[in-house]
């Protein structure tokens, strides 16, 4: 690293603690149940950013209607932060109104991780493959397990149906983990699933891995072939990142997106995160608010394409 670049990335810490440290307790908000994929981020990120900026950071769960209660509430509190998922950028093409604008409410401060989703299915299900699935599923009905309508799973297996020209019978559920219960009871054949959730009971061989949601395969299964390989253009992912409210002062913006920055490259970080199936970011707010703009516009397109409501 040169001279420069390294005088600059230590004094970050020191930057954030003088523009935040007499500033009262900073909450991040979680708009998820406790210990979900969404909550494990979050608290990752509190313990981390509590010492990098020298402040009181503590964690609330606001769950309910896809994350729309807790990024309310940021969107009108200076003093809470929004650790955000993928649905964040889904719901404005899914809800007729929403009491928030997804990006204009809010400023970005950093993309904190990504997670490909597994396709996973029972382990008597006849396919191993993804082109053995799709081979079934033109044949004959399949079920798929999807965490609640309208979420990152949900759209990516309507996409998989849709381009695969696959007969997917979906079944909604209130969580992954429900989802994954009843395809290892072999209630129902597979599960588009993020792999926090599903490399537990992939370990214990209670589900088997049919193919990956990301263009790249995944370390941790490498022989698990993207299904891109079959659909061509077939790439998505969930994902966490940290809001806070609009018209943040520039130098807490700085602060916090560097603070944050710093903490998922750190080594206990990056660990936690990784063993979670996840895959650290720690992009700068500039960064993230581009992500934003794309992401609202692709699920958009994928929203319309597969024609999803929400009741």
């Amino acid at each position: 690293m040169q001279r420069r670049h390294f005088l600059a990335a230590s004094a970050l810490p020191l930057l954030a603690g003088r523009v935040l440290a007499a500033d009262s307790a900073l909450r991040i908000l979680v708009g998820a149940p406790p210990g979900g994929g969404t909550d494990l981020v979050a608290r990752a990120a509190a313990q981390e950013l509590s010492g990098r900026l020298h402040r009181t950071i503590t964690v609330e769960n606001r769950p309910g209607a896809a994350g729309n209660i807790a990024a309310a509430q940021v969107a009108k509190d200076p003093d809470a932060l929004l650790l955000c998922y993928t649905s964040h950028v889904i719901n404005p093409s899914l809800f007729a109104s929403l009491p928030f604008d997804p990006i204009k409410d809010f400023t970005p401060l950093s993309l904190v991780a990504r997670s490909p989703l597994l396709l996973v299915a029972r382990p008597d299900f006849p396919a191993s493959t993804f082109p053995e699935l799709q081979a079934l599923a033109k044949k004959r009905s399949v079920s798929i397990g999807i965490a609640g309508i309208g979420s990152a799973n949900h759209l990516a297996s309507e996409m998989l149906r849709k381009q695969g020209g696959m007969e997917l019978l979906s079944v909604s559920y209130k969580g992954a983990v429900p989802a994954l219960t009843d395809a290892m009871g072999g209630q129902i054949d597979l599960v588009l699933s993020n792999v926090a959730s599903a490399q537990t009971f992939v370990a214990a061989r209670k589900l088997k891995v049919l193919a990956v949601s990301t263009a790249q395969r995944v370390a941790a299964y490498p022989d698990a072939a993207p299904i891109a390989d079959v659909l061509p253009g077939f790439d998505y992912s969930s994902w966490y990142g940290l809001l806070g409210a609009a018209g943040m002062k520039p130098q807490d913006v700085e602060a916090i997106g560097a603070a944050t920055a710093l903490a998922v490259r750190s080594e206990a970080m990056r660990r936690h995160l990784q063993s979670e199936g996840l895959e650290p970011v720690g992009s700068t707010p500039a960064e993230f608010a581009r992500f934003l703009q794309q992401e609202v516009e692709r699920w958009r397109k994928v929203v319309a394409l597969t024609g999803t409501k929400v009741a």
